[in-house]
């Protein structure tokens, strides 16, 4: 299995070792010949207006759209959840998103960077308790009915906000799966390969 990383800005590497560790051969994907290759795709957590803004330099954008459409399953964490959003809250004049999960985000709802937070959600698939790190983070603010709530925590507003979710093969997590030592968010973008 082919797993590919957007490897433009953000934390490609941890990503990648979480993967390989799940025994996929990891592609970085920095061009359309890469993204052409893969059978799976996580957009890292960075910087969204940067990844946007390299996203078209690399001419990406409209590629990376045209296979997601085409069933690519993808993974979106932290900034990669904000560039999978319809529409977004909050966001910087001209930033565009991939709108690849019906549903509204807000940029850095959970604070800035020294607001940056671990916490212990409930995981919905299983009932489990996971363990998730959040910096500068997103949360879904609004969604469709179709789009499935895979975790919430309390944000700094007192009210639960979803910070998982999916819809068909297109997940997104507010957090950053790829430190947290728990492989299950990408062990679930895999699973989503041979359903796709």
């Amino acid at each position: 299995m082919k797993a590919g990383v957007l490897a433009l800005q953000g934390d490609v590497r941890e990503h990648a070792a979480v993967l390989a560790s799940l025994g996929a051969d990891v592609i970085p994907v920095r061009r359309r010949s890469e993204l052409e290759a893969i059978d799976s795709l996580v957009i890292p957590g960075g910087e969204s207006t940067t990844i946007d803004k390299l996203l078209r330099a690399f001419d990406l954008r409209d590629p990376l759209i045209e296979r997601i459409e085409a069933g690519l399953p993808v993974l979106g964490s932290c900034a990669g959840m904000i560039m999978l959003a319809r529409d977004l809250v909050d966001g910087i004049e001209g930033q565009q998103t991939l709108g690849a999960i019906p549903m509204t985000v807000r940029r850095n709802a959970f604070g800035r960077q020294v607001d940056s937070s671990e916490v212990s959600l409930t995981w919905v698939p299983d009932g489990s308790t996971m363990h998730a790190t959040f910096i500068r983070a997103p949360w879904v603010e609004a969604w469709d009915s179709s789009v499935e709530v895979l975790a919430t925590a309390a944000g700094p507003d007192g009210a639960e906000h979803p910070v998982a979710v999916r819809y068909g093969s297109r997940i997104a997590t507010a957090f950053h799966p790829e430190i947290s030592g728990d492989s299950r968010v990408h062990e679930l973008l895999l699973a989503s390969v041979g359903a796709a």
